[in-house]
């Protein structure tokens, strides 16, 4: 998937708005994202972004998501050299809040471990504890129920 437009954090703002980072997952529930971003549209003085991982593209259509998209290949598309900005970092600064929704099983147990393997990871790796991160967790009741379930969140 190809950037619909340069990095936000590269975009200066004449009106701060609040910026909202979508992190979305390979849940089902991840259907939900029009949505999701339809309605934190219609709260005012709300910037949305999304970042997505690959598995969640599966199941939304990107034309239905009326905000900039960001992927892996982002990540590795905007940096060719040492000098240039660093996609995950630039996400992190830009962000006043991060919602991961949904938050599936596989990526909860990564952000636990702390693996960092895609764009999203990376962002909620280098995440400004100073800042709010709300996820909404996502699964099958069978794999929250698990007691590994509970020690990850």
């Amino acid at each position: 998937m190809e950037p619909r437009a340069p990095c936000p954090a590269a975009i200066p703002s004449t009106e701060r708005k609040f910026h909202v980072l979508v992190g979305v997952t390979g849940s089902v529930a991840a259907l939900k994202l029009p949505l999701l971003v339809s309605k934190l549209l219609d709260i005012p003085g709300l910037e949305v972004t999304v970042v997505t991982t690959e598995r969640a593209k599966h199941f939304y259509s990107p034309q239905d998501v009326p905000v900039t998209l960001y992927s892996d290949a982002d990540e590795w598309e905007m940096w060719k050299r040492r000098s240039d900005p660093v996609l995950h970092i630039d996400l992190r600064r830009w962000a006043d809040l991060l919602l991961v929704a949904p938050l599936d099983a596989n990526t909860l147990g990564k952000v636990a471990s702390g693996i960092c393997d895609n764009l999203l990871t990376c962002v909620i790796r280098a995440w400004d504890l100073s800042k709010p991160l709300l996820f909404c967790p996502a699964m099958n009741t069978a794999m929250w129920e698990h007691p590994l379930t509970a020690q990850q969140v």
